[in-house]
């Protein structure tokens, strides 16, 4: 029997409904289908996954190998100066990929370490993933197990270098392997998988979803179990370890163990962020990392601003939040982060969190400092929340009096800094930003963004942008291309024609029927619901 079941695919197209597909990327279309849909596609998955469990391991290589699975690599940055490469899957790939994932989580949890504190599962709940089991967490239960050395305690502290990069696919795939009844699809599954995602290399995960996170704790539980049955008191969060040992020589063999260990699994240390610190110092560096930015600033830093608009006390939740942040000097604040040579990117960030809760004239205020052209570069590493902030403020109607100025802020970006919109995850965020109105500068810069964009995620964003704007004119531009457009493309344009009339009602009559082919998955089935069904389906009401 296989450990695979429909709850699975369930939980994941919730969670993608709920969260979005990628967490460094902003919410797009593709989010609200899948919320919409999520039990026509976890059943569409589901099928497919019992198909591929009723085979043998060389059926499900050759079945995945067979398919064309369209996933694009994106670049994000990564604090001021760093970037990486996140993935981007069609949606229902990312269900069933997740999907999978979930089927691990559910029977590697019980068997992970406690000292392990990321992304710990849950069985239940909206959330697949304890929120209490946090990078924090990680960091105070380290300062507690330091304290409990005494005064004579040597920490190391280290990363693995490129992890997520670096994970071999046949080590996952053994790992795997482990959790599962010998004759399981599972494992080849999830390493064709894989090796779509990462363009035929064999390895890597894709950053950005939950199965990847799944997938790199599950290759890190071996690591985990040698420190153990070395006698190491250690720490960890992802890729984060904190060795905690009574001297320097213990602290040296405790990291020579670590070394060997991610040595067996093609991993090493980074050596520029492996320090040994004693225990004073190590306590004094992590409560000033945990909050050192001031009073004020720490109050931010400790605010939760989960809000769940389904829970029972929704509103009183508002409420309280809102009251919360008003005590706040925000202000104040990011005048002081301003003044820093290097300013902290997690209060930035929560600033651009808070900008709906204030009142208008304040959130406009704040528009003004973080989208200031002598600011924004300064403010780079915050770049996605900010956005995000400004994208919330933007859909509200309490704040419509200050729409305008706010729009003006937001089309001189790619004048002023040009730069910060290269890396396709900012540029994302960005025309998220202006999708609710449309401008001369932003239509002239939409245009040029298209034709010059080697990104099908990003075209296909662009097209989002004029569906917004019902624009007319880029509607029959594309229209008349559709044959060369990408799927992805097509079916942001197909959205697009619902909002032109009589063009978009005799266009969608035009190329209907080719449909079933253009956006075939290759797992169809005569008589079965498909993915284009559905989504042809859903498309007939969205707005």
């Amino acid at each position: 029997m296989s450990n695979v079941r429909l709850e699975h695919f369930e939980r994941a197209a919730a969670d993608i409904g709920a969260h979005g597909d990628n967490d460094t990327l902003p919410f797009d279309i593709d989010t609200r289908f899948i919320a919409d849909n999520q039990d026509s596609l976890a059943k569409l998955a589901f099928t497919f996954s019992e198909e591929m469990e009723s085979g043998n391991k060389g059926f499900a290589n050759n079945a995945i190998n067979s398919l064309q699975i369209f996933c694009e690599r994106l670049l994000v940055p990564s604090g001021i100066s760093g970037f990486r490469i996140a993935t981007k899957v069609h949606p229902f790939w990312n269900i069933y990929f997740n999907g999978l994932g979930i089927a691990i989580a559910e029977l590697h949890e019980p068997t992970r370490s406690n000292r392990a504190h990321a992304y710990r599962f849950k069985a239940q709940g909206e959330s697949l993933f304890d929120r209490d089991s946090s990078w924090r967490s990680f960091r105070e239960a380290s300062i507690a197990d330091c304290e409990a050395f005494g005064d004579k305690a040597i920490v190391v502290q280290t990363d693995i270098s490129s992890f997520y990069e670096h994970i071999y696919h046949h080590r996952l795939e053994n790992c795997i392997a482990d959790l599962f009844q010998s004759g399981s699809t599972i494992p080849t599954q999830i390493d064709r998988l894989l090796n779509k995602f990462s363009s035929g290399r064999s390895f890597g995960l894709p950053i950005g979803g939950q199965c990847s996170r799944i997938l790199a704790e599950l290759l890190m539980a071996s690591i985990d179990r040698t420190l153990t049955n070395a006698k190491i008191q250690w720490r960890r969060y992802v890729d984060d370890f904190v060795l905690i040992t009574a001297t320097h020589a213990e602290a040296y063999r405790a990291l020579s163990v670590l070394s060997h260990a991610l040595a067996d699994y093609g991993l090493t240390l980074n050596r520029t962020k492996t320090t040994v610190l004693t225990g004073k110092h190590y306590i004094d560096y992590v409560r000033t990392q945990l909050g050192g930015s001031g009073e004020e600033a720490n109050k931010l830093r400790d605010i939760d601003l989960h809000f769940d608009p389904y829970s029972d006390t929704a509103d009183s939740d508002y409420q309280e939040l809102k009251e919360t942040v008003e005590t706040l000097e925000i202000s104040a604040i990011l005048e002081l982060e301003l003044k820093k040579g290097q300013p902290d990117t997690f209060v930035v960030a929560q600033i651009g969190r808070t900008l709906k809760l204030h009142e208008p004239k304040t959130a406009l205020e704040l528009c003004r400092t973080l989208l200031a052209p002598t600011n924004l570069h300064a403010f780079r590493g915050s770049w996605s929340k900010i956005m995000k902030g400004v994208a919330a403020l933007r859909t509200d109607e309490i704040f419509k009096d200050i729409f305008d100025r706010v729009d003006k802020l937001l089309d001189i970006i790619p004048t002023h800094s040009p730069h910060l919109l290269l890396a396709e995850a900012n540029c994302l965020h960005y025309l998220r930003t202006i999708r609710f109105r449309q401008t001369q500068s932003r239509a002239e810069y939409l245009l040029h963004l298209y034709g010059s964009a080697q990104s099908e995620t990003v075209k296909r964003a662009c097209v989002d942008c004029w569906r917004h704007w019902r624009d007319r004119d880029a509607f029959i531009r594309l229209r008349n291309k559709w044959q060369t457009l990408s799927t992805e493309e097509q079916r942001m344009l197909w959205l697009t024609a619902a909002e032109l009339g009589d063009d978009g009602e005799k266009f969608r009559k035009q190329v209907i029927n080719s449909l079933p082919q253009a956006w075939a998955l290759g797992i169809e089935r005569k008589g079965k619901q498909t993915f284009s069904s559905i989504y042809v389906k859903w498309a007939e009401n969205v707005k």
